[in-house]
């Protein structure tokens, strides 16, 4: 059936078959939302399918007006597709939107797009634009700016345009760009994607920080001439320093009523730096109300001052990956997948969780997907075997390499990494350790021969092997590319229903595993703090602010 001959209630058949076979309860409630929300079915409808009533919004009991301060690294700003950081995206949230979002609960919820339909097979989808927006000069949003924002996303050759990896199944191979047929406005309110290949992926990659929607006349620079839908303007920006956001007087913003209340005058990013000590005495100081995270032992002496805590079970993660194309010294140490399997085997990642980030998490597998994705397939644990690993890494002529881990300078990454390079010591591994400071490790983080990187949430486990592990991505930090991997994740992006994916991605994940790709010890919990009385703070699973829904208690 073609998505213009269905109703825009209508259930995708893949959504209406989980609740029939998992209405028992059997499936997670969060499982559950992410597939069907990203398959164009409501909220409201997906949880009326298990016998539930949607959340009510908290932000009808808020005071309109006032000021929030939210302890926050200020990043320098960039094109948005570009965004390695959910924190560039946290500031310019206040005027750049949307199409759809992803919430705490797993749901995804349409912004600038009201509805979408989806085909049986994923090639095809409707996007249906939400009437009554407009740009902040008060020109009308339409399904031109969609297209116009797809098309940029397609755009392989951009450097560090992350969105073409979750746009493939629109790009042409040889051009690098959208295919002409790819993206068609069908008229103002309504656009159709006509997919190459399936993708069930398209509508949570919409959701991800770097898809921010800008206007067809942008310049690169979100901060030149800020044009955008949201509700409020940038009256501040130094990086490092400071970043403010205030009500724009002039733009009577469409979601008002609709999806929030921006309520509050004035939006205050303080950057208090990576010491979380200097943070902690801000909050204690009352220099500030809201953290952006809340880490380790300083999550207990927040609680100690009396600010409420929120968490999130999530599936961020720290990776420490040998870089396979990296050539150090005129060599390629990681090529062998001998030395990569070697250094997994020499760590124990339970030990990584509770001296690295404090027992506040679950042990992974080293395999990148979480046991809260849908088409998550569990494995057998991993290997510790220090003596197999020293074996192994002799076999690869290997035992005499010096490894450097590169990491960033911060507690948790930092001390994990040390943990690792501590393990493998013990194994009879020589290796060194480079702390860097952030600015400093960011400008290359994917290019270092071995190094520790965090990586974020995402609502699909496919989501996140397609962006960090299909061969040549722009965030494939590891270089690995191998045809059996690309081919089984091609067909898991093709499959709707996560009980049939996850058979395919228990291939990958073995994959993963067998080829040593990463070392990734540990799934994070994740807290925030903030003072009582505000609304719209609670911690989100990939560190979303969203501006809209802050204020103070009435």
């Amino acid at each position: 059936m073609s998505p213009t001959a269905r109703a825009a209630d209508t259930i995708h058949p893949a959504a209406r078959a989980y609740a029939r076979e998992h209405g028992d309860g059997t499936m997670d409630r969060r499982e559950f939302l992410v597939r069907a929300t990203s398959l164009g079915v409501t909220t409201a409808a997906a949880y009326g399918l298990i016998g539930l009533k949607a959340p009510v919004r908290a932000e009808a009991h808020m005071q309109q007006g006032g000021t929030l301060r939210i302890e926050s690294t200020v990043k320098a700003l960039r094109d948005p597709r570009t965004y390695d950081w959910p924190q560039m995206s946290n500031f310019t949230r206040g005027w750049l939107e949307y199409l759809v979002e992803y919430q705490r609960d797993g749901s995804i919820t349409g912004m600038l797009l009201e509805s979408w339909e989806i085909n049986e097979d994923a090639t095809e989808y409707i996007l249906n634009i939400r009437p009554g927006v407009t740009w902040n000069d008060g020109t009308p949003f339409t399904a031109a700016d969609v297209a116009f924002n797809i098309g940029r996303w397609c755009e392989r050759e951009v450097e560090g345009n992350s969105m073409a990896s979750r746009m493939a199944s629109l790009i042409d191979d040889a051009t690098g760009r959208a295919r002409d047929s790819a993206i068609t406005v069908v008229s103002d309110a309504q656009l159709r994607l006509s997919l190459e290949t399936p993708d069930i992926t398209l509508i949570a990659g919409f959701s991800d920080y770097p898809a921010a929607i800008v206007p067809q006349d942008f310049g690169g620079d979100p901060l030149t001439a800020p044009k955008g839908t949201g509700p409020y303007l940038p009256e501040q920006f130094e990086v490092g320093i400071r970043a403010v956001l205030v009500k724009n007087p002039d733009h009577a913003w469409w979601g008002q009523g609709v999806v929030g209340e921006a309520a509050l005058d004035r939006i205050e990013y303080i950057d208090f730096g990576t010491d979380k000590a200097s943070i902690t005495a801000a909050a204690d100081a009352d220099e500030v109300d809201m953290l952006y995270e809340s880490l380790g032992e300083f999550v207990e002496i927040l609680d100690a001052i009396g600010w409420e805590k929120s968490e999130a079970i999530t599936a961020n993660t720290l990776v420490t990956r040998p870089n396979q194309q990296a050539e150090v010294d005129g060599m390629t140490p990681y090529a062998d997948v001998r030395v990569r399997r070697a250094l997994a085997m020499a760590v124990d990642n339970s030990v990584c969780l509770s001296l690295g980030y404090a027992d506040q998490g679950t042990v992974a597998a080293n395999d990148h997907v979480c046991p809260i994705h849908p088409e998550y397939a569990e494995l057998d644990p991993p290997v510790f075997d220090p003596e197999g690993a020293l074996a192994l890494m002799q076999e690869a002529g290997m035992a005499d390499y010096e490894f450097e881990i590169v990491s960033i300078e911060d507690d948790w990454r930092r001390n994990t990494s040390d943990i690792i390079a501590a393990q493998l010591r013990d194994a009879g591994f020589t290796v060194t350790r480079t702390i860097l400071p952030g600015g400093t490790f960011w400008n290359d983080w994917a290019k270092y021969p071995l190094s520790t990187t965090d990586w974020g949430h995402r609502p699909l486990g496919v989501q996140v092997l397609a962006l960090a592990y299909r061969s040549g991505e722009a965030w494939n930090e590891s270089g690995f590319a191998n045809a059996e991997f690309d081919a089984a994740l091609a067909e898991a992006l093709s499959i709707a229903d996560a009980d049939q994916r996850r058979e395919v991605s228990r291939r990958l994940q073995t994959i993963m595993r067998d080829e040593g790709v990463v070392i990734q010890p540990y799934w994070r919990s994740t807290y925030r703090h903030y003072k009582p009385g505000i609304v719209g703070a609670e911690m989100h699973p990939t560190f979303e602010i969203h501006v809209y829904k802050l204020g103070w208690a009435a």
